[in-house]
């Protein structure tokens, strides 16, 4: 079995900001809630790889890991892998982005599995990541709009 997820949300930001704000990964944790640090090991053009690390869950234990991602400007989208798996046996990551009327519309995709070994399985896991994906993609479009709202005109001066 494996588990998939996908998740998305609208953010009322202009597809720049989004996608320069979403993808500065040394900044991450200012953007997301749950990660205490985020360190650059290497990039190589568009390709970045990094470790994250969580802050301590209710039990006190500090997950940390290395990912890889890799953008693509032109077509908006972003694919993603864990390179220090953990627990799962493989985790690859698409984020898609594309303008809307009301902004910018992000769309994460994950598909994984995790080992037999592993203290959670697919189902947990999946159900995890949907209910904390919510969590952050509304963080995530909080802050990014406040952003916003400092380079966009307001409309009732716009005559």
């Amino acid at each position: 079995m494996t588990g998939h997820t996908q998740n998305e949300i609208t953010i009322a930001a202009p597809v720049d900001l989004v996608w320069d704000m979403t993808n500065d990964v040394a900044n991450w944790p200012r953007l997301f809630s749950e990660y205490a640090a985020a360190d650059i090991l290497e990039q190589e053009g568009n390709k970045v790889t990094f470790r994250l690390t969580m802050h301590p869950d209710e039990n006190g234990t500090v997950w940390s890991w290395v990912s890889e991602r890799e953008t693509d400007r032109r077509a908006l989208r972003v694919k993603a892998r864990r390179v220090e798996t953990g627990p799962f046996a493989h985790m690859d990551i698409v984020w898609q982005y594309e303008e809307v009327p009301a902004g910018t519309r992000m769309v994460w995709t994950q598909d994984f599995a995790m080992k037999p070994d592993a203290p959670v399985d697919d189902d947990w896991m999946t159900d995890n990541i949907n209910r904390n994906s919510k969590v952050q993609m509304a963080l995530i479009r909080d802050k990014i709009e406040k952003a916003a709202t400092g380079r966009r005109p307001d409309p009732a001066l716009a005559d």
